[in-house]
């Protein structure tokens, strides 16, 4: 059985697309989008460096950190090249984050920072994991994205951007619940036929797959509304 539900067959490039996540990927970069769009001035430059630097963090830097512990994606990647994946985005993202406070904010350094360190505590499981919770996910890569966008924009917060930031967590949150036992018993559990482990996970899949696409729908609906 395949390690996710969006994974391809091991292997050369295909691993490189699996540790990805794709759907997860655009799903939290959507946030991005969602963030940019809701600032009070439309400035989609911004918006574009952002979504670069969570791209760079979440997409690849995240995911790299996360297959070093243990090969949950069953990537063929040497651990030396998922260690320059890393290091490499991150510090890309923590440059493009800078250079922005620099030019647009210095709030933005306090997200910069605090974007660095959790990005690493996060996938890494430092200090025992603390890091490692449904809630932390749920600020890191729901709330946080959001409203670092905002922020990249609109240069301050307002209410409005605190409110999008609870629907990016809260949605966040629950992916995280549906997706967690449909990773173990994906990777873990072994002694469950696998048909029957496939006809178990096929809603829950389904559903977060149809999460994905919604919220990315979302995004592009708010994006075009501003450039319209």
């Amino acid at each position: 059985m395949r390690s996710a539900w969006y994974s391809l067959r091991p292997g050369a490039w295909r691993d490189y697309v699996t540790l990805l996540h794709p759907p997860y990927t655009a799903w939290h970069l959507s946030y991005v989008a969602v963030g940019a769009a809701l600032a009070p001035r439309w400035r989609p430059d911004r918006m574009g460096w952002t979504l670069l630097a969570f791209g760079l963090a979440l997409g690849i830097g995240a995911h790299a950190l996360d297959e070093l512990r243990g090969r949950p994606l069953s990537t063929q990647i040497p651990e030396r090249v998922l260690w320059t994946l890393a290091a490499l985005s991150i510090a890309a993202a923590i440059a493009i984050g800078v250079v922005a406070a620099h030019r647009w904010t210095p709030w933005l350094y306090p997200a910069v920072a605090a974007g660095g360190f959790l990005v690493v505590a996060y996938n890494l499981e430092l200090f025992g994991g603390r890091f490692h919770t449904d809630a932390w996910f749920a600020l890191t890569w729901g709330a946080f994205p959001l409203l670092t966008a905002y922020l990249a924009c609109a240069q301050r917060l307002h209410v409005s951007a605190l409110a999008a930031a609870a629907f990016a967590a809260l949605l966040s949150h629950a992916q995280r619940r549906l997706s967690t036992p449909v990773r173990e018993l994906r990777r873990r559990v072994h002694d469950v036929p696998v048909a029957a482990r496939a006809a178990a996970l096929e809603p829950v899949e389904t559903a977060l797959g149809l999460l994905s696409a919604a919220t990315v729908m979302l995004a592009v609906a708010l994006v075009l509304a501003r450039w319209t």
